[in-house]
């Protein structure tokens, strides 16, 4: 087998990498959007494993640019639109992932919110006596 032959299937196999990867990924943006983010849980471990040949796939890649000169110009292209492709979904899910957090630090200052609210309500003894707040359970990071 020549070396040609063997840098296609590389690249053939890069390329189904980079698709599936892009497919998952384009779901997970789907469940985040929805407000589902369990539905992307399941795919979590082949999202992970995809993940890993991909960067080693490019890293090899940007490591031997030179080897992609003898490549076929269409596979080439496939991988171009592919990686273009990738890159769209990864954008797109980036944005649905910010979105989820500030959805979900949102909720969960409104609920520690409340707690504080409720737990300071009450009368202190004697006039012009302040009441101290009570310390709560809930810590939140600002910076989260």
């Amino acid at each position: 087998m020549s070396a040609p032959e063997d840098l296609d299937r590389m690249l053939e196999a890069m390329l189904e990498v980079t698709e599936r990867l892009t497919a998952l990924l384009a779901n997970q943006a789907r469940a985040f959007e929805a407000h589902r983010p369990q539905d992307a849980a399941a795919e979590m471990a082949e999202v992970s494993q995809l993940a890993n040949l991909y960067r080693a796939g490019s890293e090899s890649l940007r490591a031997q640019p030179a080897l992609l000169r003898g490549v076929d110009a269409g596979l080439r292209q496939r991988l171009a639109r592919a990686t273009e492709a990738f890159e769209a979904v990864l954008d797109r899910q980036g944005r649905a992932l910010t979105a989820s957090k500030t959805v979900t630090e949102g909720v969960v200052k409104a609920i520690a919110d409340e707690i504080a609210a409720r737990r300071n309500i009450g009368q202190s003894y004697g006039p012009g006596a302040a009441r101290k707040p009570s310390a709560t359970a809930i810590t939140l990071n600002q910076r989260a």
